[in-house]
């Protein structure tokens, strides 16, 4: 029996809102992602220091450092890690300013469904 692609793939999800943190942690998994999960940019950044990864699912609005200081350090390291930014800010200047810093993808949380989020995911590593 083959192995799906996704099961090497591996995925920071770093978000402040547990119950949607908690939610993309289980349905990435069950995709056959291995997840790991934060709840803010100190302890995203902490990790990306040490470990590599596949993509980064980023929320922009999260306590301590938030998505953009992330993307902004994360461009200084040269790190080219895909990045998938989740946020409520809608607005076209927070949208354009998290692409210039370095996001693949922008999402409005509560305009996209979990699940919508997983099948994005899926179709990013389809590419």
């Amino acid at each position: 029996m083959a192995v799906p692609k996704a099961i090497y793939k591996k995925i920071l999800v770093a978000d402040d809102e547990k119950s949607l943190a908690r939610a993309l942690e289980l349905k990435l998994s069950d995709a056959g992602f291995k997840i790991v999960s934060v709840d803010n940019g100190i302890k995203a950044m902490q990790i990306l220091e040490k470990e590599n990864f596949d993509l980064i699912v980023l929320d922009l609005i999260m306590p301590d450092m938030d998505g953009y200081e992330v993307m902004e350090k994360l461009k200084v390291m040269h790190n080219q890690t895909p990045i998938i930014a989740l946020s409520n800010l809608s607005q076209e200047e927070d949208i354009q300013k998290a692409k210039d810093l370095g996001a693949n993808e922008y999402y409005i949380k509560s305009d996209v469904p979990i699940v919508e989020i997983v099948k994005h995911v899926q179709d990013f590593f389809k590419k």
